[in-house]
């Protein structure tokens, strides 16, 4: 039986039910209503399931195809970018380069001066030391030389 048939049936059941008095409710025989149900359920086409199936797959087949499409389309755009700067990337490069080369000459002068700076600096610093250290040996000297002659001798 017709889908559609089933469904007009339904409607004249429920279209010339018995009224409940008083209220714009009607009464249905529920087994009636449920026969009516269980032969709507079993009379919809299994094209209907299949077609529902089909739409799902086409639905997900035409969502895979759009994100390959965009995965293609990105992956040409960004070769057709990298091709089309690679020339300006080896130019840019070797001007970088030339910058890199330049900068390192200087830092290696800067550090140079500055490790000479710092070796004059450290160096004079242990000259004043050793200058100050030479003066104590002397003294020391001295006034060890003065107590052997001059009799600041200790006594035991």
């Amino acid at each position: 039986m017709d889908v559609l048939v089933l469904i007009d049936k339904l409607d004249d059941l429920v279209h010339n039910a018995r009224t409940v008095p008083l209220t714009d409710s009607v009464m249905v025989d529920r087994e009636e209503i449920y026969d009516l149900l269980d032969q709507m359920r079993s009379t919809i086409p299994e094209e209907i399931k299949q077609a529902r199936w089909i739409v799902k797959e086409r639905q997900e087949m035409l969502a895979e195809a759009k994100q390959e499409a965009e995965r293609v389309l990105k992956e040409a755009q960004d070769r057709a970018e990298q091709l089309a700067s690679e020339m300006e990337v080896v130019r840019l490069a070797d001007r970088q380069a030339g910058q890199v080369l330049e900068d390192a000459r200087e830092r290696e002068r800067e550090i140079r001066l500055g490790a000479e700076d710092y070796a004059d600096e450290v160096l004079g610093n242990l000259e004043v030391n050793l200058d100050k250290f030479l003066a104590a040996v002397r003294r020391g000297r001295e006034r060890l030389q003065g107590r052997g002659e001059g009799g600041d001798e200790v006594q035991p």
